[in-house]
């Protein structure tokens, strides 16, 4: 949908008011999103961050990043010249991974961020993630909203006076990233890596090549024409090539990113996937044994698992809303010292809180080494004891009818309502929440019986989501 708004130079014009999403600004380039609407992008941003703030934009220092995408170079240059249009000062830290982005507004103590990248989306997409000081990420009804606000209601003249600077922040980032980790620790493997032609290669690359591994490195170079496939690993199509040659290498374990490379992905020796809740569980584990007694989040999709292994290890878990917005808030304000969601994100308060793609590629690498046991070991213990369905999507008329009448058909449960609907027995359980983006209703489950009781209870279930 179109509405009108602002033109690039602030005066009356079209913009797709559909780019503005729950946690980022996205869209397909040249359709529904151009220099132009990233030009607008800056501009509002700076004035969102000084209200944020309570500071005059010319007092701002705000981070500029992007990724690999053919189209970032002309997107993040039309975004810097918006923000210095406005008045505010760019560290402009070139191509990088989003959460060196992130990493540069914590450590460098920036009002802002703006990261240039569609993150997983196919190559015709562009977009922006968005975060605050401490890199606090914007969200729908925390900046987001204003922005897009600011501009269909027309920004006027530009006030000018803006600078800009480029950095290099890359040393400072691996230097932060190690000291996650006992480097020495790390034994020789045979580690399968699938960049996806993001920006794994030339972010976590450099400090692989420092670890006595034996590197496949496949899809390693970025380029946003994405040659080889979708940088989206969650989609099985996107990962049978890195089970393929993980079974074919006989590696230890097998690691692919999405295209921003804030998210990584886990293949253990047998060649499967490792599903992200049982991923949290086990770096949850391990930052216990540095950290013991820390507070640990985790979202409602999530399995058993995570609690229990929280709980067991001395830890106490707090369950949170899906998304990183939500988690990062909830972070700060808890104190947490770790967050995993199911989507593959985790989330360290040493590192602001912020997502991050190396650093559980690291630590499951001291895992291995410092445990002895091979991933699948690690992971069969969890999936012997806890059986989850996986996120299933259908199609519902009326999302918000649909989960009411669900939660209405099991009187006998406990129902809670923290993110869509969560229906909780002793022995099963399971989550209903909507898309915040199209008509569909999204299930998780798990039974702790038996693989066969979760098929069954999820066929239920799903006949219930789809009659």
């Amino acid at each position: 949908m179109s509405t009108e708004g602002s033109d690039a130079n602030g005066g009356p014009g079209s913009v797709q008011e559909g780019i503005f999403k729950a946690y980022d600004v996205r869209g397909l380039y040249g359709g529904e999103m151009d220099g132009d609407t990233n030009f607008l992008l800056g501009r509002a941003f700076a004035r969102v961050l000084a209200d944020l703030r309570g500071k005059p934009v010319g007092d701002l220092r705000v981070g500029v990043g992007r990724d690999m995408r053919l189209q970032a170079p002309e997107m993040a240059g039309r975004l810097r010249e918006g923000l210095e249009a406005e008045g505010a000062h760019v560290l402009d830290a070139g191509m990088v991974g989003t959460e060196m982005l992130y990493f540069m507004v914590g450590a460098r103590e920036l009002d802002g961020g703006a990261m240039i990248t569609a993150s997983h989306n196919p190559k015709a997409y562009t977009g922006v993630k968005l975060v605050r000081e401490g890199a606090l990420a914007l969200s729908g009804d925390t900046g987001i909203t204003a922005i897009r606000d600011l501009i269909l209601a027309g920004l006027g003249d530009t006030p000018g006076g803006g600078s800009a600077e480029e950095v290099d922040i890359t040393a400072e980032f691996e230097e932060r990233a190690l000291s996650f980790v006992d480097a020495e620790a790390i034994q020789p493997m045979k580690v399968v890596v699938d960049g996806g032609n993001g920006m794994a290669g030339q972010m976590v690359g450099p400090l692989l090549d420092r670890l006595p591994l034996d590197l496949i490195a496949t899809y390693w170079v970025p380029d946003g024409n994405f040659p080889d496939h979708e940088p989206n690993p969650l989609l099985p199509e996107n990962r049978t090539f890195i089970i393929d040659r993980v079974r074919a290498e006989s590696a230890d374990v097998g690691i692919a990113w999405d295209g921003d490379a804030d998210r990584c992905f886990f293949i253990d020796d047998q060649g499967e996937f490792v599903d992200g809740d049982f991923l949290t569980a086990l770096l949850a584990e391990l930052v216990l044994e540095k950290a013991p007694g820390a507070d640990i989040l985790y979202d409602v999709r999530a399995s058993r698992a995570v609690p229990d292994t929280v709980t067991a290890a001395g830890g106490t878990p707090h369950i949170n809303r899906v998304g990183h917005a939500f988690m990062k808030r909830s972070m700060k304000e808890i104190g947490g010292e770790f967050a995993g969601e199911v989507s593959g994100h985790y989330y360290f308060r040493q590192f602001y809180n912020a997502d991050t793609g190396t650093i559980p590629a690291l630590l499951v690498l001291e895992l291995l080494s410092k445990s002895g046991r091979r991933l699948s070991e690690l992971v069969g213990d969890l999936r012997s004891k806890y059986f989850i369905s996986g996120e299933i999507n259908s199609e519902v008329a009326d999302p918000e009818a649909k989960m009411k009448e669900i939660a209405e058909s099991h009187p006998d449960a406990e129902v809670t309502w923290l993110d869509g609907v969560s229906v909780d027995y002793d022995d099963w359980h399971f989550n209903v929440r909507p898309s915040n983006t199209e008509p569909l209703l999204r299930l998780n489950l798990e039974s702790l019986i038996s693989r066969e009781d979760m098929e069954a209870k999820r066929d239920a279930v799903l006949e219930q989501i789809r009659s």
